[in-house]
Formats: C-alpha cells, sequence, structure tokens
C-alpha cells in the first residue's frame, strides 16, 4: 500500500496507516460495525476506490519514470544464428553450415529528447503524488465529516424527543385546565398543532438520520454501530495567523497546486524534448561477432571482430513532424497554465471560506451558549407564570419551541467548527496524523 511507503516524510509527518490504524483494527472492523472515528478512517482509506485508482495512477508514474530512465542507461543486445547454405553455382552445388554470435552495447551519449523525457516523467510522478496525498486527505476529512453529520442527526434526534416530551406535559395541563374551564380550547389546539409540528420534525430528523449512516457506511463500507459522542469539553484550537497567511501557505503546500504545477513543469519539459528533435544524437557503440559466414552467406573462415565507435544522427527533414509536435506541446503546456491558474483560484476561495466559517463559529458558539441558556431560564419562567396566570399558553409553547431550537443550533454549530477546521487543515496542506487522532480523542464511548 502505498500509504505505508510514501506519506513519512511528506506534510502527513507521520504514516496513517502506520500510527492511526493496525491491521488488527483492520480485520476487526470488517467483522464488526464501526463505532469509533478511527474505524471509519481505517476502513475507508481500504475501501475507497478512488484511493486505489490514485495508488496505480501513482505506480504507472514511478514506472514511466524509470522505464525513461533506461534509456540513458546502456542497452545490450546479444544474437545468435545456425543456418545451413545451399549454393548452386556454375551447376556446381555446395552445402555447407554457418554460424553468427554477437553481443552489442550502446550508450547513448546526447539524446536531448531522451534527457527531457526523463526529467518530464519525474514531474509526472511528483504529480501523481501529490494528486494521491489529497485523494488520501480528502477521504480521511470525507469521513469525519459524515461520522460527524451522524452525530448531529443523532443530538437532533434526542433534542426534539425532550421538545416533544416538554410539549407533551403542557399539553396535558393545557387540557386538565380546558376541563376545569380554566383554559380556552385555542389553546388547546395551539398545544396540539405544536405538539404535531414537532412530532412532524421528528419524522424528518429520523430520515435524516438514516441518509447520514448510510452516507458514512457507503463511503466506509463499514455498518453504522453505536458511535461515540462530541465531549462537551472538547475544543478546536484558535487559529494563530491571519487569514493572508493561509491563503499563503495553500499557494505553497496545497497538493492540488502542488500537482498542477509540476504537471506544468512537465508540459515545459514535453516542449523542450520535441524541440530537441532538431538536435543531434550521439551514441557509442561497442560489438563482438563471432561468425563463419560472409556476404550472401558464403563461407569464409571463422573470424572473431570487436568494433568500438561513435554514431552520429543529425536530423535534416521528416516532413513537418517535428513542427507539429512542438505546436501540440505549445498547446499542453498552454492548457497546464490556465489549469495550474484554476487550481490556485479555487485553493485560495476555498481556504478564505473555510477560515471565515471558522471564525464565524468560534463567535456563534459564544452567542449560542447564551442563548440556550436564556431561553431555558426564559421557558422555565413562562412555565411558571402560566401556571399563576399572568402568561398564555402560546407564549410557553413559543418559549419551548426557542429553547430547543438554541439546542439544536448550538449543536449543530459544534459540528460545523470541526469540519471547518479540517478544511482549513487539508486546503492548506497541513492535515497530519496528529490532527486525525486530536479530532478522535474529543470523542467519548456513547451510546448513539
Amino acid at each position: 500500500m502505498v500509504a505505508t511507503r510514501s506519506l513519512i516524510g511528506k506534510s502527513y509527518s507521520v504514516c496513517f496507516a502506520t500510527i492511526l490504524f493496525s491491521t488488527q483494527a483492520l480485520s476487526q472492523s470488517t467483522l464488526v460495525p464501526g463505532s469509533s472515528l478511527e474505524d471509519f478512517f481505517t476502513a475507508a482509506i481500504n475501501y475507497s476506490t478512488e484511493l486505489r485508482i490514485a495508488e496505480e495512477n501513482l505506480n504507472i508514474g514511478s514506472a514511466r519514470k524509470r522505464a525513461a530512465s533506461g534509456q540513458l542507461l546502456p542497452q545490450i543486445n546479444a544474437g545468435a544464428s545456425v543456418s545451413d547454405n545451399r549454393i548452386n553455382q556454375l551447376d556446381q552445388f555446395r552445402q555447407f553450415d554457418g554460424e553468427r554470435y554477437y553481443l552489442s552495447l550502446t550508450q547513448v551519449l546526447f539524446n536531448w529528447q531522451v534527457f527531457s523525457e526523463r526529467k518530464r516523467a519525474s514531474f509526472l510522478e511528483d504529480q501523481l503524488e501529490e494528486e494521491y496525498y489529497y485523494q488520501l486527505a480528502t477521504i480521511l476529512t470525507d469521513v469525519a465529516d459524515r461520522y460527524f453529520n451522524v452525530l448531529q442527526a443523532s443530538d437532533a434526534l434526542d433534542s426534539i424527543d425532550s421538545e416533544i416530551n416538554a410539549l407533551t406535559n403542557q399539553l396535558e395541563q393545557i387540557q386538565s385546565l380546558f376541563d376545569r374551564q380554566l383554559a380556552q380550547l385555542t389553546d388547546v389546539y395551539q398545544g396540539q398543532a405544536s405538539l404535531a409540528a414537532a412530532q412532524a420534525e421528528k419524522l424528518r430528523l429520523e430520515a435524516e438520520q438514516a441518509l447520514t449512516r448510510e452516507s458514512l457506511r457507503s463511503v466506509s463500507g463499514l455498518e453504522v454501530g453505536p458511535l461515540y459522542r462530541l465531549s462537551d469539553s472538547s475544543s478546536v484550537p484558535n487559529l494563530e495567523y491571519t487569514q493572508q497567511y493561509y491563503v499563503d501557505q495553500a499557494q505553497e503546500k496545497n497538493h492540488l497546486i502542488l500537482a498542477s504545477k509540476s504537471a506544468l513543469r512537465a508540459a515545459q519539459e514535453r516542449v523542450s524534448g520535441q524541440k530537441g528533435a532538431y538536435a543531434p544524437t550521439v551514441s557509442f557503440i561497442a560489438q563482438r561477432q563471432d561468425s563463419d559466414v560472409g556476404f550472401d552467406n558464403l563461407p569464409i573462415a571463422r573470424t572473431d571482430n570487436t568494433y568500438l565507435g561513435l554514431n552520429l544522427s543529425i536530423p535534416i527533414y521528416r516532413g513537418g513532424t517535428n513542427r507539429a509536435a512542438v505546436s501540440e506541446a505549445l498547446s499542453v503546456q498552454n492548457i497546464a497554465e490556465y489549469e495550474l491558474r484554476a487550481s490556485e483560484l479555487e485553493a485560495r476561495q476555498r481556504v478564505r471560506s473555510a477560515y471565515l466559517q471558522l471564525e464565524a463559529s468560534r463567535s456563534q458558539i459564544g452567542a449560542a451558549l447564551i442563548l440556550v441558556e436564556s431561553t431555558a431560564l426564559a421557558s422555565e419562567a413562562m412555565q411558571q407564570g402560566f401556571t399563576l396566570g399572568t402568561v398564555t399558553s402560546v407564549d410557553v409553547l413559543n418559549a419551548l419551541r426557542d429553547q430547543f431550537g438554541a439546542e439544536r443550533d448550538l449543536q449543530r454549530t459544534r459540528y460545523d467548527q470541526i469540519k471547518y477546521f479540517l478544511l482549513l487543515k487539508r486546503e492548506t496542506g497541513a492535515l497530519t496524523a496528529e490532527d486525525m487522532i486530536e479530532v478522535g480523542e474529543w470523542l467519548e464511548p456513547g451510546s448513539l
């Protein structure tokens, strides 16, 4: 697996397969439903067809580089022939056996196309390597995103269950007052409507939870078991630098940008190589031959020849094929430049978006905490006021809706904050195994 071979020494400071996961964990995960975030990381890395394709593309790139390098190494060939010769000359028939053996060596001394192709193959390998790293990082952030979607949906269901219980109790209280002619029928209807709305919302959330669980299963191949819960003490680290710093980091370390830069260098080398077709080539040749067959397969005394020499080839005219190849290579280079520009613009937008959303979520969490506390106090006060007859049932129902709605908003914002944190790390090329381990430590065993 490439992950165990290649991630060491990259921006992934340690190998995911070594630190996060183990073969034992993988074998267990195929037998039992996944629970921890690491379970799904492990499974997804081995389950992903996209990662396997990226891995095989990288293997192809490595093979092409070795093949291009091999063109600069000595080329050794050997051959042998054994013949039965029959000659009819001046009505005289002759027959003899002939043998020829040879060993030759050719070494490229100067071939601009071969030199350029080796450089090009190296840049292409770098491109495929960076694409592999980005695919791996994308899988990990995607798994985390889907895992937290399941947690969010489950928390929302817990919240709506609590809201339904509160509304049910409130409706019973309203009904009791109505039975004693202390409340109006409209109050009963309002309570029933609020309860029905909450029950309908529960059905929607149940469907959403089923979809999120299926989404997590589809990316990992694991059944979704009892998941861990996000700890109340978990905290996303504060950003240490400005938005522009992270944009600049992305320009230097984003894997897709680095892949596009390597693709551009490869395209430039392709242009250089095609122009090199106009240049002469020089090769060293050494050959040794042992033969008793001469020209026209005539017998000669056995000879043992050794040949050393230089071969010079100068292209003069090839029907315009060189010019056409250079023109094509220039167009490929232009496309690579446009793709690099597009990669830079897209990465910049993703980094800025993740940065702004991460900062906004931090402020929103603080405000949401205050809102949850205040709406809970307001709901309690409204219920007391309703008992004393100072507020209406509508006031109580609205207070309950605000209370539980604030709870769900807080939950959603906490999960979104983690997603933006990982997204920012990925797009700046700074996502490490330690980051994924840290996120996993924010979770604790639960009963989701």
